[in-house]
């Protein structure tokens, strides 16, 4: 699958299939399965309990029960339901890993989960319970027990039983043969899932960060200079001269800037404005990281043990290991969560210095009547109360081991939460964005008549849309409201798009 490929899943809308090549190579790993499930020899997860029960043999007459006992048992999440578009990917990613024919299960399983896909049927899993090792097993259990007709489904955000949804759908419930319970739980599915979905949801926030900044440069009348493209060659950092690259295409055709481009007497200008492609440069080159390690990992085999039919050079063979270890996903993860903190971080103090006028030069608080009305004194107190939940939010899950299964499992990511965390981040950062926003383009009413840039002057008029200029203070939660839906929604984001001659941001490396 490619980066558009997972875009579309997430999105939803989209009909899934495999090459007829697929059917082949999982038939060929089932044969292995079954083979072994009538033998003699002990294979784990075959004719063998699981974790630290991993010696006891069980009987063979006794091997599809001992896949269905796994999912029930396995079925323990708590918590808020996954949001459908991460259960669409977890559908989607299993399917695609157990189709690669190294899982040892029958073609019914991957085409029962694109039925469920196809038919649009989201099955209910619950968000909590997975360490991000032995694969996420409590909720690959939860959307395995929905496959199987003893679990639920989300049918209009309400929780249905998976059996009638599933008849409904002329969709047969999945009979489990050797293995396969395994197979289907045994995997990172769900913390990849998890963190594509912050990633696609941060994509927009970060590009709106880029048309606010540049926006707050304009207002408080900062330089272009520190964007020219000399510097940041010198550098050579990819996020970061990319990033230098659209401050000066947004900034570009600006009356203030041209208006104190002679006789300004400041030298340098706050760090919380010159230093954008730097720290927003190296959060962009982060996600681009992130998106790689992740596309590769939703293109993986994760589970355990894997099934290997005879190739040249090599005995057809069975062997443990430990791919569903979600290790890369939760450094891929920490490393997002960084970012997210780090953009919000930077504007929250952009949105500080507009409001002190000894460094704007602007009205404090950016308020004509300063005393009488306090503009956004507490505007900033907000996005100070975000970043700093941003701050706390940011620290790695990935080192925070708890052993499991009477230490069998010694190691664990916690890439799951690592994952999860993400979203509220991302949150905090879009209302900071938001309150920028508003602040930004109340700084810019302070020097009318003059015109910042067309493609920033667009900027400016899509929030004025909704939310005027606030001459004396107001109630203006809903205006925050407002301007963190702009933020999230994409809307100043295909602003940017708009513009020609600048390279995509979102290009996993």
């Amino acid at each position: 699958m490619s980066l558009d490929d997972l875009r579309a899943i997430h999105a939803g809308g989209v009909h899934l299939s495999l090459p007829q090549s697929a059917y082949a190579d999982m038939q060929a790993s089932a044969a292995m399965v079954q083979a072994a499930a009538a033998g003699d020899a002990p294979v784990y997860g075959v004719n063998t309990g699981f974790g630290k029960l991993a010696s006891t043999r069980i009987d063979a007459a006794a091997l599809e029960t001992l896949q269905l006992n796994l999912i029930r048992s396995h079925s323990v999440g708590v918590g808020e339901p996954l949001a459908p578009e991460v259960v669409r990917l977890m559908l989607a990613t299993k399917a695609a890993s157990l189709a690669r024919g190294f899982s040892g299960v029958r073609h019914v399983v991957v085409d029962t989960l694109l039925a469920v896909f196809n038919a649009g049927l989201v099955p209910f899993v619950p968000s909590q319970g997975s360490v991000g090792a032995s694969g996420d097993l409590a909720p690959l259990s939860h959307m395995t027990l929905a496959l199987i007709g003893e679990g639920e489904f989300l049918v209009h955000g309400a929780r249905q039983a998976a059996a009638p949804v599933l008849q409904a759908a002329g969709i047969a419930p999945l009979r489990l043969a050797a293995k396969e319970g395994l197979a289907l739980i045994n995997g990172t599915q769900t913390s990849a899932s998890l963190a594509l979905h912050a990633v696609l949801a941060f994509e927009p926030v970060l590009e709106s960060a880029l048309a606010i900044g540049a926006l707050t440069v304009d207002a408080a009348r900062g330089s272009d200079g520190p964007f020219d493209p000399r510097i940041h060659a010198l550098r050579g950092q990819p996020g970061q001269i990319d990033v230098a690259q659209y401050y000066r295409a947004l900034l570009s055709g600006s009356q203030i800037r041209a208006s104190h481009q002679v006789g300004d007497d400041r030298v340098q200008d706050p760090y919380c404005l010159r230093c954008q492609p730097q720290v927003v440069g190296a959060c962009l080159d982060q996600l681009r990281h992130a998106f790689a390690v992740l596309l590769r990992e939703a293109n993986a085999v994760t589970d355990n043990p894997l099934v290997f039919p005879a190739s040249a050079g090599h005995a057809a063979a069975m062997l443990s290991g430990g791919n569903f270890h979600a290790e890369p996903v939760a450094l891929a993860a920490d490393g997002v969560a960084l970012a997210i903190a780090e953009v919000g971080a930077i504007a929250e103090r952009r949105i500080a210095m507009l409001i002190d006028s000894s460094v704007s030069r602007l009205p404090p608080f950016l308020t004509a009547d300063a005393g009488l009305n306090s503009g956004f004194m507490i505007a900033h107190v907000t996005a100070a109360a975000l970043a700093s939940e941003n701050k706390s939010m940011a620290h790695p899950a990935s080192v925070d081991s708890l052993p499991t299964s009477a230490n069998q499992e010694d190691h664990v990511s916690m890439a799951t939460f690592a994952a999860r965390r993400l979203q509220g981040m991302i949150r905090n950062t879009a209302h900071i964005l938001g309150i920028e926003l508003l602040a930004s383009a109340q700084a810019i009413e302070f020097l009318r008549p003059l015109q910042s840039s067309p493609v920033l002057e667009q900027v400016h008029a899509l929030l004025r849309k909704e939310c005027p200029a606030m001459h004396l203070d107001r109630y203006i939660a809903p205006d925050i409201a407002h301007a963190t839906d702009l933020v999230t929604s994409g809307k100043l984001a295909r602003i940017l798009r708009g513009l020609p001659g600048l390279p995509k941001l979102w290009v996993a490396v």
